[in-house]
């Protein structure tokens, strides 16, 4: 009896010690990198073929939390904060999602990675696209998640448009005296009036991708399938009983479905 416990409470310490990785802030796998300017945060987890996740807007490495365990047992699992949110600080008064998916590829490189799979939520979906796009090379295959190719509510449904040109109406009337006031109108602003990404442009996205959103989703159904049908090697999920936090809400169907497209060979129906 004693034999079968002891190895039974090493795999219970091994998962209890796994919940509680410090995603986001994990000193062992945390580090900077000289990126385009910037100190970049990033955190690596994992052997294998390289696998980047991106996270949206003013997120940071932590939203990965339900996902990072399960693919850094098949990949290298790269997760920067990117710029101006998390730990990556950016001064500056500019921000778009081309610097963002430019900041990216320069990361690729100074890692040493040619190529990878590439999972972008929200946001980082957005950025996902733009690297497919400018950045062909760099993208194996492409799973995004609530992606929007342009702003206001014929992409987005109306009550979360509504509620960011009121949060941004709010940052306008006070003055913004520190850093994190700044940000936060920078990050506002940018969702107001970017992506601006045409349908004919997705034709550039040659890479097997992997369109998903939530049946709940902020992003408009109609919307994910004009994505889903513009890009010329491309799946579409819509994720039943999920918000726009698909890979939280359903996490064990999402890991183990993006799982299967970035292991199996893409082929057209």
């Amino acid at each position: 009896m004693q034999k079968l416990l002891l190895p039974l409470l090493f795999l219970v310490s091994l998962k209890l010690s796994a919940q509680n990785i410090p995603y986001g802030n994990n000193k062992v796998t945390g580090n900077y990198y000289s990126v385009r300017g910037i100190k970049m945060y990033c955190e690596i987890y994992g052997k294998g073929e390289p696998l980047l996740m991106i996270h949206g807007n003013g997120g940071s490495v932590s939203d990965f939390k339900m996902n990072i365990g399960y693919f850094s047992k098949y990949y290298k699992v790269i997760i920067p904060d990117m710029r101006s949110q998390g730990k990556t600080k950016d001064a500056s008064d500019s921000l778009s999602y081309e610097m963002m998916a430019d900041d990216i590829a320069a990361l690729m490189d100074t890692l040493k990675v040619g190529s990878a799979f590439i999972i972008g939520w929200s946001d980082g979906g957005n950025d996902g696209l733009l690297l497919a796009m400018n950045h062909p090379e760099k993208v194996r295959k492409l799973a995004i998640t609530g992606a929007n190719l342009w702003p206001g509510t014929s992409a987005i449904i109306e009550s979360s448009v509504n509620d960011d040109k009121k949060r941004l109406a709010e940052l306008n009337v006070k003055p913004k005296k520190t850093a994190a006031e700044k940000n936060e109108y920078k990050l506002t602003y940018m969702m107001q009036v970017q992506p601006n990404i045409t349908l004919k442009e997705l034709a550039a996205v040659l890479c097997p991708t992997l369109v998903i959103a939530g049946d709940h989703d902020l992003i408009k159904p109609e919307h994910t399938l004009l994505i889903y049908q513009n890009i010329p090697k491309a799946y579409l999920w819509i994720v039943p009983n999920s918000t726009h936090s698909t890979l939280q809400d359903q996490k064990d169907a999402f890991n183990k479905t993006v799982h299967e497209f970035f292991s199996k060979p893409y082929h057209p129906f």
